[in-house]
Parts: C-alpha cells; sequence; structure tokens
C-alpha cells in the first residue's frame, strides 16, 4: 500500500543546511521489522512514523528509530515530524500547541515566527561520569582528561554523555576514533564561543550503534536540549541564546534556546524537501 512521506530538514540556517529526518505519515500496520528495515533503507540518522495517538491529550504518537535502535525521544524528529504532520493538513486540538505522543511521554511542540520549538523533556539519567567511563570517551575523542573542563550524563531519551572543553575551537579541533571501544557511543560534546561571538556554545554529537563505526550527528535537537540545561544549571549560560552545529560536516545549524512558561524551548527551522509516497 502507499504511505505518505516526507523528508524534512531541521535546524538549518540556509537550504539543506541542517539534519534530515524521514517521516512516514501512515505508519499504522508496519511491524517493528518493517520501520528498522526502513530506516536502515533510507541511510540517515533517524527515521518516524506517525501513528494514531492513544491518549486524547495528544494530537498524534510518534515511534522514532535510529539506525538499529528505536529512540524514545530526539529533538530534530520531533520538530521534523510535527513539521511533515502541519504539511499534510494536520491541525492539533490547541490552537498553535502540537502535542506529541513518543516513548518519553507527552512533548509539547509551538510554531512561532516560521519555527518549531518543543519543550526539553526531564532527564533519564544525569549526574557525575565514573572516571573508568569517562576515560575510554576521553581516549575515544583523542583528547587528555584535563582538558575536559566537566563531564556529566545528561541523558534524555538516546543516552548522551555529554563533554565541556575550554572553549569552541577545542571542539571544533576533535577527530574521534572508537576503533578501540566498539559498543554503542553517544558523546555529546561542547565549548563556549568567544565573548560577542553570535552563538553562545559549538557542539558535536558523535554516537554509534553497537555494530557500526562512529558517526557524526549533523545537528541534534535531543543534545542540545540536555546540554543547555546542564549550562543554565551550573551558570554558564542565562537563555535566550543560540548554539551552532554541523560547521565540520559543512552544515549550518543553529538551535535557538529560549525560556518560556516553566519550559526550557529548543527551536529552529523545519523545512519540507521532499514530499511524496513510500509503497511498503
Amino acid at each position: 500500500m502507499s504511505r505518505r512521506f516526507k523528508q524534512v530538514d531541521v535546524f538549518g540556517t540556509s537550504a539543506l543546511g541542517g539534519n534530515p529526518v524521514a517521516v512516514v505519515l501512515d505508519g499504522e500496520g508496519l511491524s517493528t521489522e518493517d520501520m528498522v528495515r526502513f530506516t536502515a533503507w533510507t541511510n540517515l540518522s533517524e527515521c518516524t512514523f506517525v501513528l494514531p495517538p492513544t491518549t486524547d491529550e495528544a494530537d498524534y504518537r510518534v515511534r522514532i528509530f535510529a539506525p538499529g535502535t528505536e529512540c524514545p525521544f530526539a529533538g530534530h524528529p520531533t520538530l521534523g515530524t510535527a513539521r511533515a504532520w502541519l504539511d499534510a493538513g494536520g491541525v492539533p486540538k490547541t490552537p498553535g500547541v502540537i502535542v506529541q505522543e513518543c516513548g518519553a511521554g507527552l512533548v509539547q511542540v509551538r510554531e512561532e515566527d516560521g519555527k518549531l520549538s518543543f519543550a526539553a523533556p526531564d532527564l533519564i539519567r544525569g549526574g557525575e561520569v565514573e572516571e573508568s567511563y569517562l576515560a575510554d570517551v576521553v581516549e575515544i575523542l583523542g583528547i587528555e582528561r584535563d582538558d575536559v573542563v566537566e563531564a556529566r550524563w545528561i541523558d534524555n531519551g538516546p543516552g548522551w554523555v555529554g563533554v565541556l572543553l575550554a572553549d569552541d575551537q577545542a571542539v571544533v579541533n576533535l577527530q574521534p576514533n572508537a576503533s578501540r571501544h566498539p559498543g554503542r557511543w553517544d558523546i555529546g560534546v561542547l565549548g563556549p564561543c568567544a565573548d560577542g561571538d553570535q552563538d553562545a556554545f559549538e557542539v558535536r554529537g558523535f554516537f554509534s550503534d553497537g555494530v557500526g563505526p562512529l558517526v557524526e550527528d549533523p545537528v541534534t535537537g535531543s543534545l542540545n536540549a540536555s546540554a543547555s540545561q546542564w549550562m543554565i544549571e551550573t551558570g554558564r549560560a542565562t537563555a535566550p541564546f543560540t548554539n551552532r552545529q554541523g560547521g565540520c560536516m559543512d552544515r549550518d545549524g543553529r538551535l535557538f534556546i529560549k525560556a518560556a512558561d516553566g519550559e526550557l524551548w529548543v527551536g529552529g527551522t523545519a523545512t519540507v524537501v521532499f514530499s511524496g509516497e513510500f509503497r511498503g
């Protein structure tokens, strides 16, 4: 059967400058195995499948897949799915606020000035990183232990461990290699930009599925959400501010961090690039 399909570019500040996500709008009837196979076929960092909600509070339910794994929450797939759903004629129950049901619960998405933003979810794991684990992370990143200003678990679903470096250039200079450390990794790195820079932090995210090599994600909403919560909690940043990500991959992602209504909102552009049908 034919299922509506859209591919959305998220967080870019120029055409094709962000992170793409594939969205299957009619996911009902597909098995988990079907979703895993389709996600692998797209060769993207994530793919989502829109389903009827199981609660009256939600506008839709979404399942989010990265190659080889299902994610309870992910940032750019959340905004990409919301944009695809709106583009396909979706109308939220509450004007201006989309309520997405996902593995992490209910996530609010708002549209303002042409940008979408999601309310940053609570962490499912926080606190200090074990020194033995951090030693492996440091070796993967190709840096010294003394280069780490602070490390913390900042996992809001994908599994992120956060590493703060001294500045943005230290982040840009990273050339990670996990060949000596097989397994699954979700490593987020950030460094403060110089005073007067339009952005507050340079961010990079690296992950592996436990089978393939370590890869870099172009622009990562979940990582920027939990990293920004960390920076605000430790007094290193005050919202509103912007983070940048993707420059090392010839992308130009910008994420807008804003505090409102007791929530931290992470927003940016979300543009439908492809629209058609998936037959399967």
